[in-house]
């Protein structure tokens, strides 16, 4: 399945897929790629100049940078240049790293744990819904592809295919995993028999392959990590319930672990999946003003199951919801490769009591590793991240303060051990810095650039007094809120109630921000020219929208901007809230719903 970004269908292609597959493996390998492994998009001068500037950018920093506050001036202003500015925050809060070949990164131990954070909430999730996790091969036959016309087509231009193995030509090319759903169903043809295996709901912890030419990390590399569910089901209402609940999920997620106040809504036919009769999508908007597409839910119908033959019996005298039997289901597939031999295309046993064979509807949806990336470019600040505690690999940091030459350090570290074990024990990820030869200062810039929620800084004399001082990240340092004064330093259950307390807050504080700045920055529109001036400065501009494909094309062409979703919170006049609609911003005639319109990673 596929979180699909806004480029990934590359409309402008020369060659079809099948002439694309056939050349990668007629030709040779690219210099520096291991032989056999070829991809459908290249650039020589374009791997150049990356190269070039990937050697500019993992130069070293130099370990002579000044601490304290002045730290900060390692990072780029946000203001400044932003893109920069993201860049130089995943270096200095290590996050990740480039890897040697174009297009990839290294994730960090840092930045995995943000990913692990993701991943345990939404796995939770996922089996309270009844979802299984498996794993898929990487590998994927070209010809699976193949079989679903708009599938291939729109995966083409970004697939990486594997020609030789073991020293010999391969019979047929291997596609190195770009989404699941074409191995998923032939694995579904097989398991799927009867109306008793459904729903079937599978999901996979995996990474995919994108030849991305244009590379951000997190954003868009080359290979990310990704969750994906695929499910089966009877009739098509079930369908796109199922797609429909996962993208509340998500939705759900964002709000409540990310800190993100998306846009949930409805893809237009253009920007929906290669193979979806409809994507639903969260849709999050950074601090530059551009969406980001954070999640995604495919109402699949029953095309892949049409192009593999994956087939149910139906209750006695059923007709599986619409799916049609087996015959005239069969005549109007559009792969006559499919498997004819699977077991769920021969008929059914005489135990089924004379039942009908029926095409299964089915579902796909994901989150990616460019998850990690929105909550950077959501929440982060000129002094670096600011992680809602939710996702944050640590929720709070003790600094010890060690004070004169001559001062006992014993004392401090002892209070600082005891305060960490009870936050620790009561679910709080605490940690101790008792790193040495780096000064207060330079720890405090340090850890929030990690953008750690919360710092303990405890000295002696706040050990003697039996007090220390919270800091805040969330907030400004010249606000005055962002620092108590007076806590505990007596491990109690209000010390770790107090806590867990201001880190609730501080997740609510960053949603809270990060609604107000995207309310503040969508526009509402009711005409062309309203919406270029949106865009133009920056904005998303929102307005009533029926327009055509060429029309969202024209929009794309003049402005950069794409149609992001048509929300599901519609205006009170619109058509599903009972209202008669408004006048298109395009073409003047009228228009059911409003839709969103962007600039977009």
């Amino acid at each position: 399945m596929s979180s699909r970004v806004a480029s990934s269908r590359l409309a402008s292609t020369s060659s079809s897929a099948a002439e694309a597959a056939a050349a990668a493996a007629a030709a040779p390998s690219s210099a520096g790629a291991a032989p056999g492994v070829t991809a459908t998009a290249t650039d020589d001068k374009q791997q150049q100049r990356q190269k070039q500037k990937q050697k500019q950018q993992q130069k070293k920093p130099d370990n002579s940078k000044p601490s304290g506050a002045a730290a900060e001036l390692a990072v780029t202003p946000r203001s400044q240049d932003f893109s920069r500015w993201y860049l130089d925050v995943v270096r200095e809060a290590q996050l990740a790293d480039y890897g040697p070949v174009r297009g990839t990164m290294v994730i960090r131990p840092y930045g995995y744990g943000i990913w692990e954070n993701i991943q345990g909430w939404l796995d939770g999730a996922f089996k309270k819904r009844g979802v299984e996790n498996a794993y898929f091969p990487q590998l994927i036959p070209y010809s699976f592809l193949q079989k679903e016309a708009d599938h291939v087509e729109g995966f083409a231009p970004e697939l990486a295919l594997v020609t030789r193995g073991g020293g010999k030509e391969l019979e047929e090319p291997l596609v190195v995993r770009p989404t699941s759903e074409t191995i998923v169903n032939h694995m579904f043809s097989q398991w799927i028999q009867s109306h008793r295996d459904l729903p079937m709901m599978v999901n996979q912890w995996a990474n995919v392959h994108r030849w991305e030419m244009r590379t951000r990390p997190f954003v868009r590399t080359l290979e990310f990590l990704w969750q994906e569910g695929h499910t089966a089901h009877a009739t098509p209402e079930e369908a796109r319930e199922t797609a429909l609940e996962f993208v509340a999920l998500y939705e759900r997620f964002a709000l409540e672990a990310a800190a993100l106040p998306v846009v949930a809504g409805r893809k237009s036919r253009l920007e929906s999946f290669a193979g979806a009769n409809v994507t639903y999508t969260i849709e999050a908007m950074m601090g530059d003003k551009k969406a980001l597409q954070a999640g995604t839910s495919h109402d699949l119908g029953d095309n892949f199951a049409r192009a593999f033959n994956t087939r149910f019996a139906t209750k006695e005298g059923g007709g599986g919801g619409g799916g049609g039997d087996a015959s005239s289901a069969s005549s109007s597939s559009p792969s006559p490769s499919a498997s004819s031999s699977s077991p769920s295309s021969s008929s059914p046993s005489s135990s089924s009591g004379g039942s009908t064979l029926a095409f299964v509807h089915q579902t796909s949806w994901g989150v990616s590793t460019r998850m990690v990336g929105g909550v950077v470019m959501a929440h982060g600040d000129d002094a670096g991240l600011r992680l809602p505690p939710a996702l944050a690999p640590t929720q709070l940091i003790i600094v010890p303060i060690l004070g004169k030459k001559g001062t006992d350090p014993a004392p401090i570290f002892e209070a600082a051990r005891k305060l960490c074990d009870a936050l620790c024990d009561a679910g709080v990820r605490a940690r101790v810095d008792s790193s040495e030869g780096k000064s207060p200062g330079w720890k405090f810039s340090h850890w929030e650039m990690k953008g750690v929620p919360l710092r303990l800084e405890v000295g002696p004399r706040d050990v003697a007094a039996g007090c220390c001082v919270l800091a805040r990240r969330d907030l400004p340092r010249s606000d005055e809120r962002s620092k108590s004064v007076g806590v505990p330093t007596e491990p109690s259950d209000a010390f770790v109630a107090g806590v867990k307390a201001t880190l609730a807050e501080i997740q609510t504080s960053l949603l809270e921000q990060a609604r107000a700045f995207r309310d503040e920055n969508i526009r509402d529109v009711s005409s062309y020219e309203e919406l270029k001036l949106a865009i133009n400065q920056g904005l998303w501009a929102r307005g009533w929208w029926s327009g055509s494909d060429a029309d969202e094309e024209r929009v794309k062409e003049e402005t950069g901007a794409t149609l992001r979703c048509f929300p599901f919170e519609q205006p009170a006049g619109a058509e599903t809230n009972g209202g008669g609609g408004g006048k298109c911003l395009m073409s003047g005639g009228v228009a059911g719903e409003v839709a969103i319109f962007a600039k977009s990673y």
